[in-house]
């Protein structure tokens, strides 16, 4: 099994002074970080390590927002933490939408903002954990899975996969048991919100 890895806190801010700032905030707290000037060099280095992506929602070239959504288009799931200097009611509701974990407005309490790049880094392990767990299905499982996600009931799941609905219903409770989750509609939701598990 592969080692767990150390998250790292990925800052975007075309600001010299705030990299700087960031990189010292993080360190002496003993939390890792890379710095990026702008969106460009972010989706150059960045290759799903675990971690949150602290993203200045005014960069020149491609904006934060806008990242934000090549990110989602692309099933580049991180954790964002947008900044902003300039936040306004609509911009952070934008965000929030698209769904970031925070949105901090500068100057920024740091203990503040500690609380929240571990409150991202927990949601990440999380995500992680749960599409480990989703690995472990078997094909017919995720055949299975995939049509309890286009909600299909268990007739026509049977039906599609010349199965019987008791040998569905095995699959069913496989799928809960392997996974963890608490209920189908919390899988199918999970499932849905998170490209990374490779259901859509």
């Amino acid at each position: 099994m592969e080692p767990a890895r150390t998250p790292t806190a990925y800052v975007v801010d075309d600001d010299d002074s705030i990299r700087t700032l960031w990189r010292w905030l993080m360190e002496s707290n003993g939390i890792a970080v890379r710095t990026f000037a702008s969106a460009g060099e972010f989706i150059e280095c960045y290759r799903s390590e675990p971690g949150c992506l602290v993203l200045d929602v005014r960069l020149p070239g491609m904006s934060g927002l806008e990242l934000q959504d090549y990110l989602r288009r692309n099933g580049v799931e991180i954790p964002i933490v947008f900044t902003s200097a300039h936040g306004d009611v609509p911009t952070a509701v934008s965000a929030m939408k698209g769904g970031a974990v925070d949105f901090i407005q500068k100057p920024f309490s740091y203990r503040e903002v500690l609380a929240i790049i571990e409150k991202a880094f927990r949601r990440d392990a999380e995500v992680r954990a749960v599409a480990d767990r989703l690995a472990t299905l078997t094909g017919r499982e995720r055949a299975v899975m995939q049509r309890i996600i286009e909600g299909k009931p268990n007739k026509l799941i049977a039906a599609d996969l010349d199965i019987s609905v008791k040998t569905v219903e095995y699959h069913r409770a496989k799928l809960m048991e392997k996974t963890g989750a608490s209920s189908i509609a919390e899988l199918v939701v999970f499932a849905m919100q998170h490209p990374r598990v490779g259901f859509v």
